[in-house]
């Protein structure tokens, strides 16, 4: 049978305390513009309706991804080599995932690293299934802080971190090398980053992908504000704030918004907040970027593009970064 190691309990690997979340949200509403972190999305609901999002028709990314590793799974397997560790920051589903493990050869072990639960313990059913050879190790924890890797059962040959969708996309550029620096000491001197990279592309293909017919990204933006209702006892009045996404072709990234509707107040904790009307809080990023544009930011890390994969229409990247002293070597 696979061997499933438990979550570890450490307060790294816990969401923030309901204090924490009040504190942030309202130092995040008192700048400006008002600014509110993507991490908040990403209760029960909202990784519910992200995995919806990602079933749309204008909703490219996944789709492409998908077709790539159809295409390319045992070619990165074969680059990444044998005895891997492989960990995954921000697991959600793991469809990819399983695609790529039925590729490798003789995986040490799988952590995946997923900051909700529920998705986790779901993702784990299914790949005990599927690879019960294989020792998984699910480290619930917010892979943008410092993360204390479970120890393996063995050493393995290189630790990859594996960073699927185009979650590297969310933060800015400075936050983004630091998140690769950070990702470049977990891995260690051997160790890799593969990672998906959403390319530059028609600006009109780009924004119908934030901006479903369904209304299911709208739906998912929202929900930051119920869940705020529910854990920390704001007031939001959802239908008084609408989600926008429009694509800023100078720093080249979709940035998403609630819009206030008319000039109100909302509760946070025991302060009121004001919002004017048109007023918006910015609660995402997604970068976009050429493969050019990427290998820069990479090399600010003091990282390398070794090996990089495409899908077949050429709008999604896979890549895989080292340090760049073992590229000189």
């Amino acid at each position: 049978m696979s061997s499933v190691q438990p979550c570890g309990t450490s307060d790294d690997d816990r969401r923030p305390p309901l204090n924490d979340i009040l504190s942030i949200v309202r130092r995040g509403l008192a700048i400006e513009p008002k600014r509110l972190p993507s991490w908040l999305f990403y209760d029960a609901r909202g990784s519910a309706l992200f995995e919806q999002i990602c079933e749309q028709p204008e909703y490219y990314l996944t789709r492409c991804e998908v077709a790539l590793m159809e295409q390319h799974a045992g070619s990165i397997a074969d680059s990444l080599g044998s005895e891997v560790r492989l960990v995954e920051y921000g697991s959600g589903s793991g469809l990819k995932t399983r695609m790529l493990l039925r590729q490798m050869d003789r995986p040490v072990a799988y952590v995946p690293v997923e900051i909700s639960a529920t998705p986790l313990s779901q993702s784990m059913r299914r790949l005990a299934e599927e690879f019960p050879a294989l020792t998984l190790q699910p480290l619930c924890a917010d892979f943008s802080k410092p993360l204390r890797l479970p120890i393996p059962p063995c050493a393995p040959r290189r630790t990859v971190l594996y960073f699927p969708g185009s979650t590297i996309g969310n933060f800015e550029a400075g936050d983004a090398v630091k998140l690769l620096r950070k990702m470049r000491n977990e891995m260690g001197d051997a160790g890799g980053i593969l990672v998906g990279v959403d390319l530059k592309k028609d600006v009109t293909r780009i924004e119908a992908a934030y901006n479903d017919r369904a209304g299911v990204t709208a739906e998912f933006t929202l929900n930051m504000l119920a869940r705020l209702n529910r854990e920390i006892g704001s007031d939001f009045n959802l239908s008084a704030f609408r989600h926008r996404a429009r694509y800023n072709p100078m720093a080249g990234r979709i940035e998403t918004h609630l819009v206030s509707q008319a000039e109100q107040q909302v509760k946070v904790g025991s302060s009121r907040v004001n919002f004017r009307s048109d007023e918006v809080i910015q609660v995402e990023y997604s970068c976009k970027y050429s493969l050019e544009d990427f290998a820069a930011l990479a090399a600010k890390a003091g990282l390398a593009v070794m090996r990089s994969w495409t899908d077949p229409q050429q709008m999604f990247s896979v890549q895989y970064l080292v340090r760049t002293s073992a590229v000189a070597r």
